[in-house]
């Protein structure tokens, strides 16, 4: 999948990852995005057609997948995570409602349970590759499935919708990861130039849209997808809701895309209070932003560094403080690896994500940040009920949301409730049981990081210290551990290294089984 080379001594020198050998364009990376782009691209025309025959037949995709070209299973989820909103936004004239839009954008979803839920039976079947290890990974993610099950049938005698709409935001990361671990526990799996492919075209698409924005809206039908967004957003009450909170009333649909630098007041006297935010393919700048963070570190680590660079100024146009973060943290933790070495490194970089969680809440209550408000309120939820209320109580979907005082809620530095933070959420709908998915997504970082430790491998490091801050930043945004480009992909590449890890290692052994056999 990536391979590393270093000198005779460790810690010599920088570790670098080097590009898969094969070379993969015929052989690979055409077929790959070829079923890609089929099995999500004609998903709205279905739609419109029959919803029934649209569901079935995207089930089917997701099972042939499986069972005819599995080692591509992870390459396509990555693929439709980024892409699926361009294909809506591109067909969105044949929609008629925004009801239709919304269930159209949860086709990534079912294709991706699909994949993995089939993947899961082969596994039950040993169609899949099955050692001790793997079976304590799947056995505990089955305990942390199990658990946000148990809340989502509490929360689905409240509110059906909202815990039905958690319950895919919490498992999706989960089902990504196991998916990749299993296949790549399975098959060789070479993702490399995928990957770098889809970065590529992230980093063209961004600029088309930063620099042309009138073209790109026009050549992916922007005006119908937002008008669509626009009345959803008045008929909710979340546009009223966000003009009440912010002051700020847009005139036109490029006055949507403006914000300050970072979402922040912070930055407003240095006259960054409006900038033309990035939406990318994902119809969502913190999704592309963080899409665009990933392909930032992913290339930097496997040789494409001018390409890397290049894609800096989109992040920074994104405005997305959490994807900025994560640049900034995986970059100083593979830095301090090679001067400081892993254990120490490590230490550093748990008490760094300690130190930045306590110093952005104290900033965010003195300045009364919405998403510090909002884990507060989280908090002082668990401290009443530490059993926690099941998925979609007092979450941002939750009825009192659009009748929020926020003026109130900044004064008291609290509020009835949690919004705009993840853990926020977890912990006020889960309680004490938010332990568990957090846990078990730490546990795999830092399986992650142990084979990072031993190998050098900046992939590997990658999906270590990657997966750990954006659970920090779970604290500060929703998204962070919602939006499938966040945590759903660390995961999903934390899955592919481990996963890969483990059948070269008994593949390794066997090997070493032959060739110690007498002859």
């Amino acid at each position: 999948m990536w391979h590393a080379h270093t000198s005779g001594h460790a810690r010599s020198e920088p570790v670098r990852a080097e590009i898969a050998p094969r070379p993969l364009l015929a052989g690979d990376l055409i077929p790959a995005l070829g079923i890609a782009v089929a099995s999500i691209a004609f998903a709205p025309i279905m739609q419109t057609a029959n919803a029934g025959l649209a569901i079935v037949v995207e089930s089917l995709i997701g099972c042939a997948i499986v069972l005819a070209v599995p080692a591509y299973a992870p390459s396509i989820a990555i693929f439709i995570i980024f892409f699926q909103n361009l294909f809506v936004s591109i067909l969105s004239s044949y929609m008629t409602t925004e009801q239709e839009m919304d269930f159209v954008k949860g086709y990534n979803f079912l294709v991706i349970a699909v994949m993995w839920l089939v993947t899961l039976a082969l596994y039950a079947l040993h169609e899949r590759k099955h050692s001790a290890e793997i079976d304590q990974i799947m056995k505990w993610g089955s305990f942390t499935l199990a658990t946000v099950t148990a809340y989502f049938l509490l929360g689905a005698t409240q509110d059906s919708h909202a815990a039905l709409v958690y319950l895919r935001n919490i498992a999706l990361p989960l089902f990504l990861f196991q998916l990749s671990l299993l296949t790549a526990a399975t098959f060789e799996i070479r993702i490399t130039p995928f990957l770098v492919t889809v970065a590529a075209l992230l980093i063209v698409c961004g600029y088309v849209e930063l620099l042309f924005r009138d073209f790109w809206l026009s050549i992916t039908n922007g005006y119908t997808f937002w008008h669509f967004d626009e009345l959803k957003a008045t008929r909710s009450g979340s546009w009223e809701a966000e003009m009440r909170a912010t002051g700020r009333v847009p005139v036109d649909l490029i006055d949507r895309f403006r914000f300050s630098f970072l979402n922040s007041p912070l930055f407003e006297d240095l006259g960054l209070s409006s900038l033309l935010r990035i939406f990318g393919p994902n119809m969502s700048p913190i999704s592309f932003g963080y899409g665009i963070a990933f392909s930032i570190l992913f290339l930097f680590a496997v040789g494409y560094r001018w390409l890397a660079l290049a894609a800096i100024p989109l992040l920074i146009c994104c405005s997305v403080k959490g994807a900025l973060i994560l640049v900034i943290f995986v970059a100083l933790a593979w830095t301090a690896t090679w001067l400081l070495g892993a254990t120490i490194t490590l230490a550093v970089a748990l008490v760094g994500l300690v130190l930045y969680a306590i110093a952005a809440i104290y900033i965010g209550l003195q300045i009364g940040d919405f998403h510090v408000i909002g884990f507060m309120g989280g908090w002082d939820g668990f401290r009443q009920n530490p059993i926690g209320r099941g998925l979609g109580v007092g979450g941002n979907l939750s009825e009192g949301y659009f009748s929020i005082d926020w003026n109130a809620a900044q004064a008291a530095g609290t509020m009835d409730g949690a919004v705009e933070s993840a853990v926020g959420v977890l912990l006020y709908q889960m309680g004490i049981g938010s332990l568990v998915p957090l846990g078990y997504f730490l546990a795999m970082a830092l399986k992650a990081w142990r084979l990072y430790a031993s190998s050098g491998i900046l992939i590997q490091g990658l999906a270590a210290f990657g997966t750990m801050v954006v659970l920090v930043n779970g604290i500060f945004q929703e998204e962070a551990l919602f939006a499938p480009p966040a945590l759903g992909l660390l995961l999903c590449l934390t899955g592919l290294v481990i996963g890969h890890h483990l059948r070269t290692q008994s593949d390794d052994r066997k090997v070493s089984a032959t060739d110690s056999a007498p002859q």
